[in-house]
């Protein structure tokens, strides 16, 4: 298995666990705006792809991905699965020829794209696309115009998803099931936005492994730090 392979598989079992801890607080925040199935058909769908691509023979990242984003589509309930799976499915093809910090760029680019197309949803309408959007251009800032290692520029990614994610609690929610809530969605964290930030946490957490997996013994001269300033 290529180290990309490798890597990915990690992502997809460590994103695994932490939904699987974070099932009943997921359900809790849906319970409050929507039907209560956020966290268990979250929970249920990355097992299910961890298991998944633990069973692909000899898979690159590509392919890593293609397979978490059919077998959430299968499993994941409600708008989700078509949202979190569909996107990878489609957003997967730019990884075809390894991870890279331009492909890293083109999938991330293609996975908002699909997911704000699939869903409908601006930043402001109170979903994962408030989460999403914030940590999307970030990352692609921070590599484009300022020039950061992928690492780092994910770490950023993440604190923009952090702070979307509290952007959705004062709110009014204008898409999905908490839409019917009107006023009554205002003072609630969307549970979409709080499951990508999870991702996103893991996915940063995987990425800073592999690096220490891979890199050599003079590694402390040559990785990349990730700062404490904001964004």
């Amino acid at each position: 298995m290529s180290e990309d392979g490798v890597a990915a598989v990690a992502a997809v079992e460590r994103v695994a666990t932490r939904i699987e801890a974070e099932r009943d607080y997921l359900t809790e925040l849906d319970s409050a705006i929507g039907d209560a199935d956020h966290g268990g058909n979250m929970a249920r769908g990355w097992a299910e792809a961890a298991d998944a691509v633990a069973e692909l023979d000899d898979p690159d990242a590509a392919a890593v991905v293609k397979t978490t984003g059919k077998t959430l589509m299968s499993e994941v309930g409600g708008a989700s699965g078509p949202l979190f799976g569909g996107s990878l499915v489609f957003a997967a093809a730019e990884l075809d020829g390894g991870v890279t910090a331009e492909s890293a760029v083109a999938f991330a680019e293609t996975y908002l794209e699909k997911v704000t197309d699939r869903g409908d949803a601006r930043v402001g309408d109170q979903t994962m696309v408030d989460a999403l959007t914030p940590a999307v251009h970030t990352f692609i800032k921070s590599i484009e115009v300022d020039e950061l290692p992928p690492l780092t520029a994910l770490a950023k990614a993440v604190d923009a998803a952090e702070r979307g994610v509290a952007y959705t609690v004062p709110i009014r929610a204008s898409k999905g099931r908490a839409s019917y809530l009107g006023w009554r969605s205002v003072g609630h964290q969307d549970p979409g936005a709080t499951s990508t930030l999870f991702i996103l946490e893991e996915l940063l957490a995987a990425a800073e492994a592999a690096l220490d997996t891979t890199a050599p013994e003079s590694a402390d001269a040559t990785s990349p730090t990730i700062p404490d300033e904001e964004a």
